[in-house]
């Protein structure tokens, strides 16, 4: 028998990735293709569909090439929470000041609509209690707001659809308008449950003033299935033409990025860690990171987005945080410390954070101390230089860094660099706590994307929660994901949870240094202090 391929298709925040994969989960080839984004003012980010989708043609066909056709059997779709809006011609329609039709995209870190969610929280609608009591201005319905509000007659009266990322690719790569329970329970308030499915809340649309997207309801959506249902007649001819692929391929519904990333790494083997998805908590980091996990029955945690009804495994509810910068915070951090154009020079064929990681090291030995992260005794950073997503959910919240000096050279850089790697993890150590202080019960930590590539970020992770992290070896398992999804839509496995136990393969782990668990404790005593600090100082100015 021939062998069986899948094709993962990933749209992030800075590039298109496709994957081909074997029915095993065995990564073929990748290709990769860097997109645009626009930040004409402060807070709005912006993108443009036409560029989005043309990548992921140039990707699929790269991938697919020296292929037969036939033997590739389905195709996923996962992308950003950003929200794509097409005319009545199914046309780009700009969402930007400056009328830019091709700025049509709204990427997800966009923070605009601050005023739009703010009133949406004072309202208390019983629809945000399945988004941790407050909704993010990162979502949907408060950018819909601001678009109606401020864009009424360029953009709102003229607007024919509504998409969210993931589902917009679908549309493209099928011509089908059906929606991902994923997208439309986890970013746009769509209710369901176990036991039904409610759809859109009238009243709460009528409330926050978008009742007229509940007379045209497929400018939104009306026909919805969970993540890896098949979407009827798959590829388009005009898709199938341009990639090279067959007619009918099947298509998987969609998945957001980091949903089709922990369908990639919740089943990951292990000798030591029990392979039950409810007991891991999945690490998706990217510019941002993602904190998932699921569970038989629904928990609500305040700060919390979900529970979400089968938007990641089907018939299993899903809680999820989040930091809205990690990969993007230390990025920042490093590019902006006077000693980096210097430190680049000096190591022109390295990446810089390797560099760094062994810098720290170095430092360490030099002063005769048990374990690098004792270099950050005086020194405190708190992370949400963009928001807090989790478990504060408060977008106004300012990044902090207490103990600085004159210090412009090398080892000043890089001890506020490890500062910054062990503030990311006392973030994900709250959110946790929050987890398990509502009932979860966590026993490991599986993690993906570009930070998982970064050893000293990973054990930091492990030392602060004091559990096991599972790095999985597979290293593109957001991609595996969107291919699972494809898999799934061909019916070539039982179900999507079998086709993670045959797809996921194995990974590594790496333990806690049981050495520093009292130093980490203190230092996530001062890590909350900072965050009353900042509460104190916001009462006073006020």
């Amino acid at each position: 028998m021939p062998e069986s391929y899948f094709i993962g298709v990933d749209v992030g925040t800075g590039s298109v990735r496709v994957g081909l994969f074997t029915s095993t989960g065995n990564s073929v080839k990748i290709a990769k293709k860097d997109i645009n984004s626009f930040n004409p003012i402060p807070d709005h980010y912006e993108q443009s569909s036409e560029e989005i989708w043309a990548a992921c043609l140039h990707c699929i066909k790269e991938v697919s090439e020296g292929i037969e056709s036939e033997n590739i059997r389905g195709i996923g779709f996962d992308a950003t929470c950003s929200l794509v809006v097409l005319d009545k011609q199914k046309k780009p329609l700009s969402v930007s000041t400056t009328g830019n039709k091709n700025q049509n995209v709204i990427l997800w870190l966009d923070h605009r609509a601050h005023k739009e969610a703010e009133e949406i929280n004072e309202l208390n609608h019983p629809v945000l209690k399945y988004v941790g009591g407050k909704i993010s201005l990162e979502m949907q319905t408060p950018k819909l707001m601001w678009l109606k509000r401020n864009m009424k007659e360029t953009c709102w009266d003229k607007a024919g659809y509504f998409f969210d990322l993931p589902d917009f690719l679908t549309f493209k790569a099928t011509g089908s308008e059906i929606r991902s329970l994923c997208s439309l329970v986890c970013k746009w308030t769509y209710e369901a449950s176990s036991l039904e499915i409610k759809g859109w809340n009238k009243q709460y649309f009528h409330q926050i003033g978008l009742e007229d997207l509940l007379e045209d309801q497929t400018k939104i959506g009306t026909s919805v299935l969970p993540p890896g249902s098949p979407i009827e007649l798959g590829l388009n001819q005009k898709t199938a033409l341009e990639t090279g692929l067959n007619h009918q391929t099947p298509v998987g519904v969609s998945a957001i990025d980091a949903h089709a990333g922990g369908l990639g790494i919740i089943g990951s083997f292990v000798d030591c860690v029990a392979n039950k998805f409810s007991i891991r908590l999945g690490l998706i980091c990217g510019t941002s990171t993602c904190h998932m996990i699921v569970s038989e029955n629904p928990i609500f945690v305040n700060g919390v987005w979900g529970p979400y009804y089968s938007a990641m495994i089907p018939g299993m509810w899903l809680n999820e945080g989040g930091q809205s910068a990690t990969g993007k915070l230390i990025d920042h951090i490093i590019n902006t410390h006077p000693a980096t154009l210097d430190l680049k020079k000096k190591h022109p064929n390295k990446i810089i954070q390797q560099v760094l990681n062994d810098f720290i090291e170095e430092i360490a030995e030099r002063k005769n101390l048990p374990s690098s992260c004792f270099l950050t005794k005086d020194f405190h950073v708190w992370p949400d230089f963009h928001g807090n997503r989790s478990p504060i959910a408060d977008s106004t919240l300012k990044g902090m860094i207490s103990g600085l000096q004159l210090g412009v050279d090398e080892e000043d850089l890089a001890i506020t660099y490890l500062a910054t790697l062990q503030s990311l993890a006392y973030g994900t150590k709250h959110i946790l706590s929050e987890l398990e202080k509502s009932g979860h019960h966590i026993e490991a930590v599986t993690i993906c994307g570009g930070l998982s590539k970064n050893k000293l970020y990973v054990q930091l992770q492990s030392d602060v929660l004091s559990l096991p992290v599972i790095v999985p070896h597979e290293e593109e398992p957001v991609l595996l994901g969107a291919a699972i999804l494809g898999a799934c839509a061909a019916n070539f496995f039982e179900n999507i949870e079998a086709a993670i136990h045959s797809m996921a393969g194995k990974g590594d782990v790496v333990c806690p240094d049981v050495n520093t668990q009292d130093y980490h404790r203190k230092k996530y005593q001062v890590f909350l202090k900072m965050l009353e600090h900042q509460k104190e100082y916001k009462s006073i100015m006020s």
